[in-house]
């Protein structure tokens, strides 16, 4: 039996622009894999597609184009024209949205927003099953019986995401993308909710995708990371090589805007910051999409696309300039 429980090759997601020829290329040939009992962090900027990826492989939204693959089972390929149904899979991978405010139902009470899952893939053969299935649910993220009658308003937000935790949860899945779950929180609670997904994870034997733009947070909980740039991903290793040994210019630009605890090692070290804007995914530059905002871009930049591959073991990175 392999060990990978998600496979994903040459993933692509493209969105046509209203009144024009031109697409999005949200997500463009990214590839991965995601071992059991594993968290992979996806961060990168606001918009370089990482949610994208997340909802893609969920098939939330159909992609483009690619080849995903759950537990050694094809669940999507272009190629091949597979689409398998998904209502199966529905139990096993589920999603941990980021805005708890727009993904709750504001006409639902607490406990029927839980239980919806388990009336769909009808998992309580009784009433009482079903509320002390929710009450136990309720209970795993911090919340109480009481809060089951309650609405969506009545809660604070990160007593939103604990629900929508438990939303997830309810199926018992084996793989959960988590869609930038602390991301609408402050920053107390988000430790709170990040502890509880590794709590969560032990207990469970879960298997996260975890997208945050904080690579503090990331780098906390993930075993490895990848980073993502104008739909590429542009780096993916183990998480304290990438933190302590990074390669490619982006992710060195990321790292070195990470706060420091300590004012010595603050002073000392060096901001990168990176000129210009990010350019549009509907015109993105020709070659290495990065290259517009890089220090070490050259003609060969320009010319040709880098490729993503291994630089030293499990440690992949796609730059002509790698240092």
């Amino acid at each position: 039996m392999s060990d990978i429980l998600l496979d994903i090759k040459n993933l692509k997601q493209y969105f046509p622009v209203a009144g024009k020829k031109a697409v999005v290329k949200a997500v463009d040939d990214v590839s991965f894999f995601i071992k059991k009992g594993e968290t992979l962090g996806l961060v990168g900027e606001s918009g370089c597609g990482k949610t994208t990826t997340g909802r893609s492989i969920l098939r939330l939204i159909e992609p483009t184009e690619g080849h995903i693959e759950y537990d050694g089972k094809v669940i999507f390929d272009s190629e091949k024209k597979i689409k398998a149904d998904m209502m199966p899979y529905r139990r096993k991978m589920q999603i941990v949205f980021q805005d708890p405010y727009a993904s709750l139902d504001p006409r639902m009470t607490v406990g029927d927003i839980i239980g919806e899952a388990l009336d769909i893939h009808s998992l309580c053969a009784t009433k009482k099953e079903r509320y002390d299935r929710i009450i136990e649910l309720l209970a795993k993220v911090g919340l109480n019986s009481e809060h089951a009658n309650r609405y969506p308003h009545e809660f604070s937000g990160g007593q939103r995401q604990r629900v929508g935790i438990a939303r997830a949860l309810a199926v018992n899945p084996e793989f959960i993308v988590c869609d930038e779950p602390v991301s609408a929180l402050d920053v107390s609670i988000q430790a709170q909710v990040v502890n509880m997904f590794e709590d969560l994870q032990k207990e469970l034997g879960l298997t996260y995708l975890f997208i945050a733009h904080d690579l503090s947070v990331v780098n906390h909980i993930s075993d490895r990371i990848g980073v993502m740039y104008l739909g590429h991903m542009v780096e993916l290793a183990e998480g304290e090589e990438l933190i302590f040994h990074p390669v490619h210019p982006y992710t060195k630009s990321l790292i070195s805007a990470v706060p420091v605890a300590d004012p010595k090692t603050a002073r000392s070290s060096k901001r990168i910051i990176l000129q210009g804007d990010v350019p549009s995914p509907v015109d993105p530059p020709s070659g290495c999409a990065f290259r517009t905002r890089c220090p070490y871009a050259d003609e060969k930049c320009a010319a040709q696309m880098p490729k993503f591959e291994e630089v030293s073991k499990g440690h992949f990175c796609a730059c002509h300039h790698m240092n």
